[in-house]
């Protein structure tokens, strides 16, 4: 079984649109990290697009939330918040209530768990070691995938008791890298976002991880980005949020 791994897609169409295009046949089913509104010009059709991929496991991310009125506004900075207001009215009731219904993180699959942030809290960004331990400790599987950074990427603990980043090494330009998985190691495995990478490349991530094989394979993948900033421009979003993508940050 090979899964294609999602996350933080944030309404950006085309850079979904060049993920599915280059993972064509190399994958039998989607998990997504959530995350599927909120920045972007394309809300409804995003989460149309997701909701046609069927995902085995999707939770809900903070963006998620914020669209249909399940968080408090007041803890977004001020682009992020006249995002998610935005989005709030050009959603279609179907497509708010897939949003209403998705998971809260983690949740289990067939033998990995899937968050938005951490195990602990699903709102909490894992950036540094020490607080990936504490997932990496709790978590009832090896191996968990998670979002919300919007770094590529990921954490592991490793047999030798010690743990360490995972850095994908694509920055350079390599469209590509596979990781082989130890039965010993514990992961925490980042696929990057989709729709607005903050890892200073600006490319679309994803990932796909293939559990016949035990490999996870991160890719980037080029897309119109100037598309998507006049559409942003056009609807009135914030312009930070437009700029930001052409620098993956």
């Amino acid at each position: 079984m090979r899964f294609l791994i999602l996350a933080d897609i944030h309404a950006n169409l085309e850079a979904l649109e060049a993920v599915l295009e280059r993972a064509r046949g190399q994958f039998d089913q989607v998990i997504c990290c959530g995350d599927l509104v909120g920045y972007g010009p394309d809300p409804n059709r995003v989460t149309e697009a997701v909701r046609q991929l069927d995902p085995a496991v999707a939770v809900r991310g903070n963006h998620d939330k914020a669209a249909v009125g399940l968080t408090d506004l007041s803890w977004f900075n001020p682009p992020a918040r006249s995002a998610a207001l935005w989005t709030q009215a050009q959603l279609s009731e179907e497509n708010r209530s897939y949003l209403l219904g998705m998971l809260r993180g983690p949740v289990e699959g067939e033998g990995f768990t899937v968050a938005h942030g951490s195990l602990l809290d699903e709102d909490q960004y894992l950036l540094n070691l020490e607080d990936a331990l504490q997932s990496l400790s709790l978590a009832p599987h090896r191996l968990t995938f998670f979002g919300h950074t919007h770094v590529q990427g990921g954490f592991a603990w490793f047999k030798e008791q010690r743990a360490g980043r995972l850095d994908p090494g694509l920055r350079k330009g390599a469209a590509e890298s596979r990781l082989a998985l130890d039965s010993e190691n514990r992961y925490l495995i980042n696929p990057g976002s989709v729709g607005q990478p903050r890892d200073d490349d600006p490319r679309a991530a994803f990932a796909v991880y293939d559990r016949g094989k035990a490999l996870v394979s991160y890719f980037r993948v080029e897309y119109p980005v100037g598309r998507v900033q006049q559409k942003m421009r056009r609807a009135g979003l914030p312009g930070y949020l437009a700029d930001r993508l052409s620098r993956g940050w």
